[in-house]
């Protein structure tokens, strides 16, 4: 792609740090998680429409 696309294109363009692999897969909060699998198994996920 050109410049001139990437500017008139509507979707952002992110590059990720490869530094950031080696925490894919590991867990890095898992009070907060056990507390966030808590609360969604007492409310539920919201119900969400689905247009046609």
């Amino acid at each position: 792609m050109t410049i001139d696309q990437l500017n008139q294109s509507k979707v952002p363009i992110i590059v990720f740090d490869k530094k950031l692999e080696e925490f894919k897969g590991k867990v890095l909060f898992p009070e907060k998680l056990k507390k966030a699998n808590e609360i969604l198994a007492k409310a539920g996920l919201p119900k969400v429409e689905i247009k046609k």
